[in-house]
């Protein structure tokens, strides 16, 4: 039986809240986090760093916050706003992932939730 080496994979997820409100953001961010780890069977050691972005109309709350739930404390977590694309999809959460596992490539699941599914409607 061979075993597959855990390699650094990234693995991306976006979904998106109705208003600017800290408490949605948050909690849309952990259902994207909670669904993202699931999906990928994801343990807090895994976890190398995270990046999320908001698109600009969203300021009320900090979406890294939700990963503390997780045991992401000391996680390296950078936050950071979008630049206002034309055309761009409002009130967008996006995160991306860096995380050893022995999964390929091709079985990383990456996680787009709520509005977020029509930027991604292969992977909602």
């Amino acid at each position: 039986m061979t075993t597959a080496i855990p390699r650094l994979q990234g693995i991306r997820g976006a979904t998106t809240v109705d208003r600017n409100d800290a408490a949605e953001i948050l909690a849309a961010t952990d259902e994207l986090l909670r669904t993202l780890i699931e999906a990928n069977g994801l343990e807090p050691d895994d976890i190398v760093s995270g990046l999320f972005t908001v698109t600009r109309d969203l300021d009320a709350a900090f979406p890294a916050r939700a990963s503390e739930e997780y045991g992401w404390n000391i996680v390296a977590l950078l936050h950071a706003s979008e630049i206002p694309v034309p055309g761009s999809l409002p009130r967008c959460i996006r995160l991306l992932v860096h995380a050893y596992t022995a999964r390929d490539r091709a079985e990383i699941k990456h996680c787009y939730l709520r509005g977020a599914t029509v930027l991604r409607p292969d992977r909602a």
